[in-house]
């Protein structure tokens, strides 16, 4: 079964400590001006979802959405959620850590973009 999105294991050691921190927690694909396009990691329910955010599944048993703009741009690529050190989005969980969560992605090859249309 082809993913929209995926974690790299440095990605989901880093959800796992923020898990244990913080409780439930989700992430927003930003696409806002003062955090660029960053993925955004929040206590569960601190940033409202709504109609215009669209699932796009989870990353270490966390729900991962995306604004629907974002995702007409993003729909033909897998979103793969790393992490790097640095300072990331000042609202999001992770900053305090050193660490930033990052965006990397791929194509979808032919055959996996019949898959998620199907």
């Amino acid at each position: 079964m082809v993913k929209r999105v995926t974690a790299t294991d440095a990605a989901l050691g880093l959800i796992e400590l923020l898990k244990e921190k913080h409780g439930p927690i989700m992430f927003h694909q930003s696409g806002g001006c003062c955090d660029g396009s960053s993925p955004m990691c929040y206590p569960e329910g601190d940033l409202m979802i709504g109609d215009q955010d669209v699932y796009l599944g989870e990353i270490g048993e966390v729900p991962f959405y995306i604004h629907r703009n974002q995702f007409e741009y993003w729909k033909h690529t897998q979103l793969i959620i790393d992490v790097v050190d640095g300072r990331g989005g000042m609202f999001s969980l992770e900053g305090v850590e050193g660490k930033r969560f990052l965006t990397r992605s791929r194509a979808f090859t032919k055959e996996e973009n019949k898959e998620l249309q199907s």
